[in-house]
């Protein structure tokens, strides 16, 4: 079972540039050729654009991918050095390498097939009853996979101090609802491939053609009845729409054949009298389809989950099979080498102990001291664009000022790392440590039920390039692995760095004031802190951006979903803006020597260029398809593009003109 937190960028993975090697200076990716007022993203990116290629093991290419890989390869270099079996590694450096090495163990992995997971899927076979089988879906759910529904802790959207259980939709293998709903020729081809991946998998675990062409029916049409019953992606982005807290007997009454006060005790939960129901439907809905399958196809449909969480650590066979459907939904041509997949399945199963020897290797405490100076200076920024707001009244603006005053920052990595002693990791058991990893973590967030939240957490691992802010608990989170090149270079000046990095900061701090962030108060709690007068101003400048990123071209014919990225879309634009704020009032205090031009551009046109390559990217068509109904993102071209054509600042800068592309007639402006 596996927490997934609210990250709000989104993860873009995985790079070309050796451990130790810089990213190019921001000025070699402009393309000078082409008119920044005709398109920002061809002119800041162009150079890059002529030359990058998606590598055949990646589903897209860009600035946050290529810093992945560096960190990838710096994780690498760690983790071989600490996977030799010596007698004097202390406890840490046991864990992480022990886990590496025995997924490095190609040759151990593939002589055992199928049979680590065997006594499990033995285990769902013995269920005589739809209430033994709950006792199994509960086992299944704290070794990786959620079939038929999700289970977890978070905060109380009421009292968000305190963590509450929260049962949710779920148990679906395709990215997407409407992946079974729509019937347009690319959903319809993957539900296609879905069901040969399954008879494929099922047929690899001995069963006969026949038996395994039934078993990837019997699946779909459970997933499918799942599907209709699931609340949409877009609906989903509105909390209240997942607020729905009820007495567990309540809960138990609403869907009666889920067996939930069997399912509570067989998963090892303390004891609760309140839980949130993130989606009543569902359970209503899907009560009715646990009466409608038969035990044996109930069993059939949990076993799949099983061996598919499972299929990319088991022998080499299965990691095809489930390649070949990553691939179709992907567009990704070639399976990543084993020591990437290694060292992911590192970081995903012991984040913090890998952590704490990339957080040696690579982040100072002038990195951390530089970010946390750069952060004052944007909320200094955002709280003067608050004051400044024309249409916000001022006994919102002074609610606004107090959540602001609120957020907490964390950079770099934790103050408390993670304990992983009671975690048994076994050299030459892959599948086991894999296991056991994801039952110390299931059992890690269970237990947090009924307790106070713990502030000092994080909900990314220190390498990972990534940042995010939390509603429930008002705070901003940036992984050391974020803090390099392109975003954070020591070797640029302050405003290609406030271009990168800062906009990213900006972009953080901007959720807690977006279409979903401003909902929550400054202690977390869902709660309206706004006058209905300036929530309607709200709901009015947000509608303009949603429509005018609705506009935007994916792929294809295919157009973004304006409300699903509303969010992101708002963070880019208010995150761009205080950004430049910031750098503004920064080189008015250090006056003229900082603010001359370099290259020949100003400071202003040096921003603009370093938050532009930020977002260069390149994208597989699959790829951009899928994430038009999975991703709360723009792609790259429309975070820079969208952006810049509603800023004056930067038609100021560029001496763009109206009627020009970059110049929005109708801009939009929130923040």
């Amino acid at each position: 079972m596996r927490i997934h937190w609210g990250i709000l960028i989104s993860v873009l993975a995985l790079g070309c540039y050796s451990a130790g090697q810089s990213s190019p200076p921001a000025l070699d990716t402009v393309d000078k050729s082409a008119d920044p007022c005709a398109d920002f993203f061809q002119y800041a990116c162009g150079a890059w654009l002529k030359t990058a290629e998606i590598p055949p093991d990646q589903p897209r290419w860009g600035g946050f991918t290529e810093l992945h890989e560096r960190n990838q390869a710096a994780l690498r270099d760690i983790l071989e050095k600490v996977s030799a079996d010596a007698p004097r590694r202390n406890a840490i450096d046991q864990k992480i390498g022990d886990y590496y090495a025995s997924c490095m163990d190609e040759k151990t992995v593939n002589a055992k097939g199928l049979d680590p997971l065997t006594p499990e899927l033995d285990h769902i076979a013995a269920a005589k009853d739809k209430a033994g089988l709950v006792d199994q879906i509960a086992r299944v759910h704290v070794l990786g996979p959620n079939p038929l529904f999700n289970f977890y802790s978070q905060p109380d959207l009421h009292n968000a101090g305190m963590v509450i259980a929260n049962i949710d939709q779920g148990g679906l293998s395709l990215p997407d609802r409407d992946y079974y709903l729509k019937d347009d020729p690319k959903m319809a081809d993957a539900r296609k491939h879905l069901t040969e991946y399954i008879a494929q998998v099922f047929t690899l675990a001995g069963h006969n053609q026949q038996e395994s062409a039934d078993a990837a029916q019997t699946v779909l049409r459970i997933e499918t009845a799942l599907a209709k019953a699931s609340m949409d992606r877009t609906q989903r982005r509105d909390p209240k729409n997942r607020d729905h807290k009820m007495s567990k007997q309540d809960a138990v009454a609403m869907a009666p054949n889920f067996l939930l006060d069997r399912y509570f005790t067989s998963i090892g939960s303390p004891t609760f009298s309140e839980l949130n129901v993130a989606n009543p439907e569902f359970f209503k809905q899907v009560n009715d389809l646990l009466n409608t399958e038969s035990v044996d196809a109930l069993k059939t449909y949990v076993s799949w989950h099983l061996m598919d969480s499972a299929a990319p650590w088991l022998s080499q066979p299965f990691v095809d099979a489930n390649f070949q459907m990553t691939k179709t939904l992907s567009g990704q041509a070639e399976l990543k080498p084993r020591w990437k997949r290694c060292v992911a399945g590192t970081d995903d199963e012991l984040g913090e102990a890998l952590g704490q020897r990339y957080v040696e290797k690579t982040f100072g405490a002038e990195g951390k001291q530089r970010m946390l100076k750069m952060v004052d200076a944007l909320e200094k920024s955002l709280d003067q664009d608050i004051k400044t707001l024309p249409w916000m009244t001022e006994e919102t603006k002074k609610q606004a000022k107090v959540k602001l005053e609120a957020i907490r920052n964390k950079i770099g990595y934790p103050d408390v790392w993670r304990d992983y002693s009671k975690l048994e990791v076994v050299r030459g058991d892959l599948l086991g440590n894999f296991l056991r990893g994801n039952e110390f973590e299931a059992h890690r967030q269970i237990a947090k039920i009924g307790k106070p939240v713990d502030r000092n957490e994080w909900g990314m691992t220190p390498p990972t390039v990534n940042a995010y802010y939390s509603p429930p608990r008002n705070e901003i989170v940036f992984p050391a692995g974020i803090l390099q090149p392109p975003f954070f270079d020591k070797q640029m000046d302050d405003a290609v760095n406030f271009g990168g990095i800062g906009v990213v900061i900006g972009h953080e701090l901007t959720h807690g004031f977006d279409d979903q962030g401003r909902k929550y108060d400054p202690q977390g709690n869902l709660r309206d802190w706004w006058t209905a007068e300036d929530g309607k101003e709200f709901e009015q400048r947000a509608s303009c951006v949603a429509k005018e990123y609705g506009n935007f071209v994916a792929v294809d014919d295919l157009k973004l979903n304006g409300r699903l990225t509303l969010g992101e879309n708002t963070a880019d634009n208010g995150g761009a803006r205080i950004a430049l704020m910031a750098l503004q009032s920064m080189l008015a205090e250090e006056k003229p020597a900082v603010g001359g031009k370099i290259e020949g551009y100003t400071p202003e046109q040096r921003f603009f260029l370093g938050f532009g390559r930020v977002w260069c990217e390149k994208r597989r068509p699959e790829f951009s398809r899928m994430l038009v109904s999975v991703d709360p993102h723009s792609p790259g071209k429309y975070r820079v593009n969208g952006v810049v054509q509603n800023m004056p600042e930067f038609q100021k800068a560029w001496g763009c003109k109206a009627g020009q592309p970059m110049v929005a007639e109708n801009a939009c402006r929130v923040w």
